[in-house]
């Protein structure tokens, strides 16, 4: 008995209508990115290990498809753009004297656990701001982030806003070990009250600090909640981290934009190499966040550049299944008009077929089965 091939765990083949479908949510993406003035960028869909190992704070390696070249150099499928496209804007760009506005498209590959039920390739499309570190282009990303979802269709959606520096900030000043400092970014990050209250009593904290620690999880709102994050420490650079938002937010209000966007302390990504801002636009229909983004201040620095940078990345596929599930539907690509033919009206049937290539018209050639 013949066998049939099918795909692997955690990756699927899409086609017909939603791969046309996929394809014109794309053009309108990428319309955004242009308009903004973003320029593509193509990367390697494999790199060194070395761009995307621990020291750059990019995922676990245990979660990258690592394998061997010829001369036995490690070599990983990229599991993030963002180093890629820091890598090459190193490279090829002088982000120290200049603004680089870079945009991309392509597939990720990332090990999950199977039993995540998450994509293991997925396609993202995003930017990178780099030589940037101004509050506008905090805001331009989010205003940004809000026109994509707009122009795929979205009506009801929202864009959570955190603040890592505000946590790292507290963190820096109780000394606690690299270990116990992960597991309380892992908790907070889950919000997990109880568990959180558990770790800080275990450490030892002073109660101005733990209560800070205990009440993340919890701080997440509208506006309002930036007058509860100052009044609840006097660390400066915290303190400063807040101005930072409310200067943002007061930016966006000029893009018009304000109303889509809450904030939330607790939004501590595993990607380590955040450094302010950071943020996630979330809508019904799939639980998994439609774009992620936020600002890497420190990155560069591993490729030899140092420069302030802020980006984001939008999960297609997630954004496709919200937009399936929302029962908003997509153009598809204009219809195949089919020609068929007998071998005698060949020539009649490829001029024909011609003429209406040259008004725009999608044409396919089909010879009649003879009887």
């Amino acid at each position: 008995m013949q066998r049939i091939f099918h795909t692997p765990e955690g990756v699927r083949d899409i086609y017909n209508g939603e791969c046309s479908q996929k394809r014109n949510l794309q053009k309108k993406l990428h319309h955004v990115f242009h308009q903004y003035g973003y320029q593509d960028i193509e990367t390697p869909t494999f790199e060194y290990f070395e761009v995307f190992s621990r020291e750059v704070g990019t995922i676990p390696s245990r979660e990258l498809y690592k394998f061997f070249d010829r001369e036995g150099n490690t070599l990983v499928l990229r599991p993030d753009f963002t180093p890629s496209v820091s890598r090459a804007c190193a490279t090829y760009f002088s982000p120290e004297s200049e603004v680089v506005s870079l945009c991309y498209t392509g597939n990720t590959f990332i090990n999950n656990s199977s039993f995540r039920g998450r994509l293991k390739e997925t396609t993202q499309m995003g930017v990178e701001r780099i030589g940037d570190d101004s509050p506008e282009a905090d805001a331009e990303l989010l205003a940004m982030t809000v026109e994509c979802l707009l122009a795929a269709g979205l009506k009801d959606f929202q864009v959570s806003v955190g603040q890592v520096d505000y946590f790292k900030s507290i963190l820096a000043q109780t000394g606690m070990d690299a270990d116990s400092q992960e597991q309380l970014r892992a908790l907070i990050s889950q919000k997990n009250y109880f568990g959180v209250e558990e770790l800080v009593q275990e450490q030892k904290l002073d109660d101005s600090t733990a209560k800070v620690f205990s009440q993340l999880p919890q701080m997440f709102g509208s506006v309002e909640i930036l007058e509860k994050a100052k009044s609840m420490t006097d660390n400066k650079n915290a303190l400063a981290a807040v101005a930072r938002l409310e200067e943002i937010y007061e930016i966006l209000k000029d893009y018009g934009y304000e109303k889509y966007v809450t904030f939330d302390f607790a939004m501590l990504s595993k990607y380590h190499y955040y450094t302010g801002i950071i943020f996630q636009a979330f809508t019904y229909g799939t639980g998994e966040p439609l774009i992620k983004g936020g600002r890497y201040n420190e990155l560069m620095k591993h490729f030899g550049k140092p420069a302030a940078s802020i980006g984001f990345a939008i999960v297609v596929d997630n954004l496709l299944l919200a937009l399936s599930r929302q029962k908003i539907s997509l153009p598809e690509e204009d219809e195949v008009i089919v020609l068929f033919y007998k071998k005698e009206d060949r020539a009649q049937a490829i001029a024909r077929a011609k003429e209406l290539r040259t008004q725009g018209k999608k044409v396919a050639l089909r010879l009649e089965k003879e009887d």
